[in-house]
């Protein structure tokens, strides 16, 4: 009951664990998420700002040029009209129209001399101004007629570079984007219907069709012969961003908060492993070593027993057992104590030349014993004929011992164990042992982790199979050493076989 209630208890708090993860990972995406939207929108809120400065601009320097179109075929005409009636006369209109009044004045005075005939006088001067008025706004009208008219019908015949010289445009592009509060570098051409380009400006790219502004020019010019305006901005991209870039911060430390926060539940469930894997490990090593402690303790109370000490048969039968858990003890013990190489940056080894095929023969037969004790075989072929290695020799018989017991230990109820060792060449510098057997096999899953360290594979319902986690481990860690290498192939229900490659001696 106390076990089910802890098991209970540490499945709560990793419950916990992942809520907490889980709440603070969708408040942090979530962050993140509303950032770079509102960035985005204000990305998107400059380009629009900019593109209606742009365009107003465009049009009214669009409109500028058209007033002096129009400005410059009024003074034509009115130089041609001034030219045919008086010679080239410099009088403007209000200068005529006085000169008229006060020469009506000064002859009226000199040759009438009553009050009659000086407002007669005034009353004829009068009329005469009136007509003097209505011909000069019939002039201005017809003046005004003929200019519409040559602009409607003469005004396209003139070249572009005319109309519309680089010179004056850049000025009033210039004038226009200052006005309007945009001091960016430009750069600008005039291109005809088909899109080909009359001038440019040195920096304008030809090559990118794409982010130029555009302003039809001379809108009422004949179709075919309309031209447009086109404004590119080379640093705008970088004026936008200036605008927007005191989100920068913000967002990157919202960033910095998501790695920080990763890499911290990527160490709490790493503690939390290690936490239960510490737990597992306790429970392992006191299931371990308490039997081997009962039977030496009870061993040593039969001692005292004076029938037992009376017996020798008794007495050698208690001694036996007590020699025998006491190996099985150091035993549990050395496998704890092989793993602390594990810290180490490097182990000692007593390297020499060691035949593998006659040290695979004598771990057999040691172990032949174990596995007929449960009703199997070891059977082994040892065809390698070139089996020298330079190895450690007591941590390579290790190796094929706790690779056998691993064996033994994971075998089927339903079928005696039957274990099968091979050694062969592969070329000329390498050895491959392989170390079969007919037990549970290993799931997929499992085979990716079990030479990891304190991992153990599920075996289901079997509570018999007892360990540390740390064989494998062990195993793994010594052919590496050895510049070896490992793996396993496994069909559950089947079997497993575990292939070790070694170089052999001198090809190291």
């Amino acid at each position: 009951m106390l076990k089910f209630r802890l098991l209970n208890n540490n499945d709560m708090k990793k419950s916990t664990i992942w809520l907490l993860t889980v709440v603070m990972a969708f408040t942090l995406l979530g962050l993140l998420f509303v950032q770079i939207m509102y960035l985005e929108r204000m990305v998107g809120m400059r380009n629009q700002q900019f593109s209606e400065i742009v365009s107003r601009s465009l049009y009214d320097v669009s409109t500028t040029l058209e007033r002096d179109e129009t400005i410059y075929y009024l003074d034509l005409d009115l130089d041609e009209t001034q030219a045919t009636l008086g010679g080239g006369s410099s009088l403007t209109f209000a200068e005529e129209l006085a000169a008229l009044s006060d020469s009506s004045a000064t002859s009226g005075s000199g040759k009438l001399g009553s009050i009659k005939d000086k407002i007669d006088n005034f009353s004829g001067s009068y009329q005469s101004r009136q007509e003097i008025l209505r011909g000069q706004y019939l002039y201005q009208k017809e003046l005004l007629n003929e200019v519409i008219l040559t602009l409607l019908s003469q005004s396209s015949d003139r070249p572009i570079t005319e109309r519309a010289d680089s010179v004056t445009v850049r000025r009033y592009l210039q004038q226009e984007f200052g006005s309007n509060g945009l001091d960016l570098p430009f750069e600008f051409a005039i291109t005809n219907r088909a899109e080909t380009i009359v001038y440019k400006t040195s920096g304008y790219d030809t090559l990118r069709r794409s982010g130029a502004y555009r302003q039809m020019l001379f809108p009422n010019d004949p179709l075919s012969r309309r031209h447009t305006l086109n404004v590119k901005f080379p640093t705008k991209h970088k004026y936008i961003f200036s605008s927007v870039k005191f989100l920068i911060p913000s967002l990157a430390f919202t960033l910095l908060m998501i790695v920080v926060f990763t890499f911290t539940m990527i160490v709490v469930f790493r503690q939390k492993r290690l936490s239960d894997i510490k737990n597992d490990l306790i429970n392992n090593m006191t299931h371990e070593f308490k039997t081997p402690i009962s039977t030496i303790s009870l061993a040593a109370q039969r001692l005292n027993d004076d029938s037992v000490t009376k017996s020798p048969s008794m007495l050698k039968r208690v001694a036996r057992v007590i020699g025998d858990e006491t190996k099985r003890l150091r035993f549990q013990v050395e496998k704890v104590l092989q793993m602390s190489m594990f810290d180490q940056r490097s182990a000692t080894f007593k390297l020499q030349d060691v035949d593998v095929n006659s040290v695979i023969a004598s771990v057999a037969n040691t172990y032949q014993i174990k596995v007929e004790k449960f009703g199997g075989h070891i059977s082994y072929a040892l065809d390698a004929e070139d089996s020298v290695v330079n190895v450690d020799e007591m941590h390579f018989t290790n190796v094929i011992f706790n690779l056998l017991d691993n064996a033994v230990k994971y075998r089927r109820e339903d079928v005696p164990p039957e274990l099968a060792i091979t050694t062969r060449n592969l070329g000329e510098d390498r050895l491959e042992i392989t170390i079969s057997d007919n037990g549970i096999g290993i799931k997929k899953e499992d085979r990716k982790r079990i030479f990891e360290k304190f991992y153990r594979v599920s075996t289901g319902n079997r509570h018999d199979v007892k360990g540390f986690g740390l064989g494998l481990a062990y195993v793994h860690k010594m052919i590496t050493l050895f510049n070896g290498t490992i793996r396993v192939e496994s069909e559950v229900n089947k079997g497993s076989d575990f292939i070790i490659t070694l170089p052999l001696f001198g090809n190291d």
